[in-house]
């Protein structure tokens, strides 16, 4: 006999036994939930209390996970925002560099315009660079040539007074020869005594005078500026001070100094060559003499003729 075949009724008894026993416990459970629901409630109320602290303890690993979540998404944040930083303040740093070299191009410019010049003089300002080549000693170029109107010997001030003048030209730069060199030769004069000289360069710091004809007359201290004799530099410009060495030669310590030099200006003078003539006003106003003789002549011809 097979022995599947004998289990077979027994399970399927079983089967029906089962689902009729939970269809009834269901049924049972609705019925007393409905009818008693304040015993369910309290005993939920229970296992809550019962959970709630296995639950607290529970949540405290995450809880501290969450927070090591949120503390790498700050630091990630952080380090982004330190790189951005660091790129803003290169950019700020370079914007401080340019503001402060506008600034203090600004103050030369300033200081620049605070030089006194005829306002009838038209300059050109430019920028010097040092030069040691060429045949002179003391030179600097300057970013002014041809092409805006520089021409050989005229003057180069800068913020404190003269600087030289202009001995040769290219289209876009020029040679700016400096008081002190050797080659140097400026007609000046010696304020308050107005003593002429020309004050000559010998490759020192101080230029010396030559040519002055009265030396008592002079004392350290006193003023010099250009005379304007030539034609070629304009009168007036500030030259320097009168010093005496140890010697007791008189030189002459200049307002420009090569080492500060900077921007400058190089004035296009020209010297009035053509002068326009102006007939003196008529202060005596009255009819010529000789119609004056004329018009007596005639009075007396008349009163002749009438006798």
């Amino acid at each position: 006999m097979d022995p599947n075949r004998t289990a077979l009724p027994f399970r399927e008894f079983s089967h029906r036994i089962s689902l009729v026993f939970m269809l009834t416990l269901a049924a049972a459970l609705l019925l007393l939930g409905r009818a008693e629901t304040y015993v369910f409630d309290r005993a939920r109320q229970v296992v809550t209390d019962l959970a709630a602290p296995l639950l607290e303890v529970a949540s405290r690993p995450v809880a501290a996970a969450r927070r090591v979540i949120e503390r790498t998404d700050e630091y990630a944040y952080v380090f982004d925002e330190n790189e951005r930083l660091r790129a803003e303040n290169a950019r700020l740093l370079a914007w401080k560099e340019m503001a402060l070299n506008l600034e203090a191009r600004v103050a030369r410019y300033e200081a620049l315009l605070n030089v006194q010049i005829d306002p009838s003089i038209n300059y050109v300002t430019g920028r010097t660079v040092s030069d040691a080549g060429g045949p002179f000693v003391d030179t600097v170029l300057v970013n002014v040539g041809r092409d805006q109107g520089a021409k050989s010997g005229q003057a180069v001030v800068d913020t404190d007074g003269l600087v030289g003048r202009i001995v040769s030209t290219g289209p876009k730069a020029s040679r700016v020869l400096l008081l002190t060199d050797l080659n140097s030769r400026i007609p000046v004069v010696i304020e308050p005594a107005h003593y002429k000289a020309v004050l000559a360069g010998d490759n020192t710091e101080w230029p010396r005078l030559e040519y002055l004809t009265n030396i008592s007359a002079i004392s350290p201290g006193d003023r010099v500026v250009t005379s304007g004799d030539g034609g070629l530099i304009p009168q007036g410009l500030p030259v320097g001070l009168v010093i005496q060495t140890s010697d007791g030669n008189l030189r002459v310590q200049t307002f420009a100094d090569r080492g500060r030099l900077n921007f400058v200006r190089v004035l296009q003078y020209e010297f009035p060559s053509q002068v326009e003539r102006q007939d003196p006003p008529d202060v005596l106003k009255g009819p010529p003499i000789s119609s004056s003789a004329d018009s007596a002549a005639s009075a007396a011809t008349n009163s002749t003729g009438a006798e």
